[in-house]
């Protein structure tokens, strides 16, 4: 095991060895457990029954001065999917050699467990006041499914000046993230027998305008781009119609999954889907109805704000990590914080990203340790 804290291999085992799967939001024994570990080791923790009574999230805080620096990840992973294509059970906390195996390994609870051991680790001296600010942790539910965890805790008060957000980075300092919305069109026909398919109006063959339109838009919206983060895009992700052999289909059902930058809104994509169905319908007489079911939004700080270059100089120093400024192509809490509360953020954490929601998920632990040193001292950087 080398140098590698012996208490961290055994954290992060205990984090993935418990299912937190979400759907359906397993988070509860994590939660607890997260909870019951903090106050083993006198350090104010409170679980949190909002903003679901039964799924916790867990918020500590240690030290009361400023600046306050918000440690944040979130326990939810998402369902581990079919176990025979996995050689190792998901949820068995296998560690061989330096490799930690299960789901949530990368994504993100060796996150998760970074924090929380930089908490116990500089306790003692912020409240002793040899250090002066403050630091919370959050171990927040709901991430994987855009739910309000990170943003209620912030709403209740366990908020600060700085954020790191512990996705899987690699320890690569991100100031920018892509926002994410997704969208569900429905197409309308009028059903009849296969064997009279001309008295109805076929869903599948109405669609067929409607892909040409969301076709030629992603190559519209391809050609806006960030210095950080690259193009934006517009993908079809799903396709579902028909309810028996010899039924014409009354409805078509498409998903298109849109990656958004920065200088883009939510609200203004929706206008842009809006008015690309209307001009379908003008042009094709094809009706259409449209919801956007969910949304990450993008988020943006400047790259060389005191946060980042302290975190990119720690971990350039101690990993040899690139320390140039850098974006990341996913969506992460990290919005709530910059964009809802205008707290100064990073999305920044041990891990491969690559590894996220796949099988045999699994993280180097000789990387965490390391990027638990340099969370430590760039704590110290920030709260002295």
């Amino acid at each position: 095991m080398g140098d590698r804290p012996e208490e961290l291999d055994e954290l992060t085992a205990d984090l993935v060895s418990i299912e937190t799967e979400n759907p359906p939001g397993n988070e509860r024994p994590c939660a607890e457990y997260i909870h019951e570990w903090f106050t083993e080791r006198n350090i104010e923790a409170d679980l949190v029954h909002e903003p679901y009574e039964d799924r916790p999230q867990v918020a500590a805080a240690v030290g009361e001065g400023d600046p306050t620096l918000v440690l944040n990840g979130h326990i939810d992973v998402v369902p581990a999917g079919d176990r025979d294509g996995w050689t190792r059970d998901p949820y068995g906390g296998e560690i061989q050699g330096s490799t930690l195996y299960g789901r949530g390994s990368a994504d993100m609870k060796t996150g998760v467990a970074v924090a929380m051991l930089t908490a116990a680790d500089l306790a003692e001296d912020l409240e002793s006041g040899d250090l002066k600010g403050s630091l919370v942790v959050q171990a927040v539910m709901g991430e994987e499914t855009a739910e309000p965890g990170t943003r209620t805790l912030l709403e209740q008060g366990y908020d600060g000046d700085y954020g790191v957000v512990l996705e899987p980075t690699e320890m690569r300092t991100a100031t920018s993230e892509k926002g994410l919305a997704w969208y569900e069109i429905t197409v309308e026909g009028h059903p009849s027998h296969a064997s009279r398919p001309d008295q109805g109006s076929n869903a599948i063959l109405n669609a067929e305008p409607v892909l040409a339109a969301l076709q030629a838009y992603d190559a519209r919206v391809r050609e806006r781009t960030h210095e950080l983060l690259g193009q934006a895009y517009a993908t079809v992700t799903g396709f579902e119609a028909g309810t028996k052999e010899n039924v014409v289909p009354e409805q078509a059902t498409l998903t298109v999954d849109r990656r958004f930058l920065p200088d883009e809104s939510a609200e203004e994509i929706d206008d842009e889907v809006a008015d690309l169905l209307a001009e379908v319908e003008k042009e094709d007489g094809v009706t259409t109805d449209w919801e956007r079911t969910r949304t990450y939004e993008s988020a943006e700080i400047p790259a060389d704000s005191h946060l980042a270059e302290t975190l990119r100089a720690h971990s350039h120093e101690a990993a040899g990590v690139p320390d140039e400024p850098w974006g990341v192509t996913a969506s992460t809490d990290v919005r709530n914080f910059v964009n809802d509360f205008g707290i100064e953020a990073v999305t920044w954490g041990p891990g491969p990203l690559d590894q996220a929601h796949t099988f045999d998920e699994h993280t180097d632990l000789d990387q965490t340790a390391t990027a638990l040193g340099v969370l430590k001292r760039t704590a110290r950087d920030l709260l002295e």
